[in-house]
């Protein structure tokens, strides 16, 4: 879940589901245990308004200090993004979901050693509120960049905007429709209805809200039959999502001796050729294909035709497929050419689908001597004449 980036419907939904419900549980413990919300900041920001208003100073402070909370828990979250971008890491939005964890952890105690049926005051109250202000900020910065802006988590005034938004361009599509759908059967017309762009983004954001409005109905009910504990099941449930993405390994994408020393190969210098290898200390696992956009953006400027050796890869879901898709239409942006080598008809089959017609069978080969002498044929091509 957290290893590349969320390109598919599929993966959007289940970062919604898996995530939304985190930050409306969180926020209706903090709005118990401290009276303020710190999932989002649409609020605190009309409160800081009125609070400069009435030059209520203090309130001021304490409004100023959850906003920064927000700003610094978004900082944090592009910061290791970043750095895990630069240093070339797979994973590189495990590391700040791993802090919110801790952050959570870290709210979830204060919970715990708090007065039942007490709102917090004085510190305990700047200590409560900033931890969970900066895990919020830091999850809806995270999963924004992970959805390429598509999915926001922790507030849902967006999500009803869009849900209006999009409901009225599904019903006029629905108007326009009407009579090619009369002329449909049943199945078909359902099938085409549930097909449809705005169908699905329509599900994508109820799923958001419903996601979110879960969390909160779960951290009322639990806040109010086990209070000292109540915080526990979102961070539990967190660590074991973090632990299941980093506990199944990740191939390695890994420069091939042909690419290293292509001049004594005879092969042009504009030719690149990778190996996909296996974590041969635990070769027994499946593995999961490495973030592809992140080797994209590492590949040399000179190599204009990529040629990709997926022979020691026994398993694509769709996910990688998706991702894969994914490099290809970025790759093609570039001007550059990929071609997949050693694949097997039903890895092709499973690749063909989820391309969506961008894969040509011409750049998937069996081996890796093919796919070569069609990368040498491409850049016949591509090479300004």
């Amino acid at each position: 879940m957290f290893v590349a980036q969320a390109h598919s419907f599929v993966q959007q939904a289940r970062l919604a589901i898996t995530l939304a419900w985190i930050a409306g549980y969180t926020n209706i413990l903090t709005i118990l245990t401290c009276g303020h919300v710190t999932s989002h900041v649409s609020g605190t920001t009309s409160d800081l308004g009125r609070a400069v208003s009435e030059a209520n100073w203090r309130f001021v402070a304490f409004l100023g200090f959850l906003l920064t909370a927000f700003v610094v828990g978004a900082g944090i979250s592009g910061f290791t993004t970043e750095l895990g971008k630069r240093r070339a890491w797979e994973s590189i939005y495990v590391l700040p979901m791993a802090i919110e964890a801790l952050l959570l952890a870290g709210f979830a105690l204060l919970v715990e050693i708090s007065t039942p049926g007490t709102t917090a005051t004085g510190d305990r109250l700047l200590l409560m509120t900033g931890i969970a202000s900066v895990a919020m900020g830091l999850q809806n910065a995270t999963i924004t960049r992970i959805s390429s802006g598509v999915v926001r988590t922790t507030h849902v005034t967006g999500v009803l905007t869009d849900l209006g938004l999009e409901a009225v361009q599904f019903f006029w599509w629905l108007a326009d429709q009407r009579g090619a759908f009369k002329a449909r059967s049943a199945g078909a017309a359902a099938s085409a209805v549930r097909a449809h762009p705005t169908a699905k983004r329509l599900a994508l954001l109820a799923s958001i809200l419903g996601s979110f409005a879960l969390g909160a109905a779960l951290g009322t009910l639990a806040f109010r039959y086990g209070t000292r504990w109540a915080m526990f099941p979102p961070v539990l449930f967190l660590i074991w999502i973090i632990y299941q993405d980093i506990s199944r390994p990740i191939a390695e994408i890994e420069e091939s001796e042909l690419f290293e020393d292509a001049a004594a190969f005879g092969l042009p210098p504009d030719l690149a050729i990778y190996h996909v290898r296996k974590d041969h200390v635990r070769a027994g696992k499946v593995h999961r294909m490495p973030n592809l956009l992140a080797w994209t953006d590492r590949l040399p400027s000179h190599a204009r035709v990529v040629v990709l050796d997926l022979d020691e890869v026994t398993h694509l879901d769709g996910n990688s497929a998706i991702e894969l898709r994914a490099a290809i239409r970025k790759m093609d942006a570039q001007g550059r050419a990929l071609v997949l080598a050693g694949l097997t008809p039903h890895q092709f089959e499973q690749l063909r689908d989820a391309a969506g017609g961008m894969l040509d069978p011409l750049d998937t080969c069996a081996d890796l001597e093919l796919a070569i002498a069609r990368g040498l044929n491409l850049l016949d091509r591509i090479r300004p004449s």
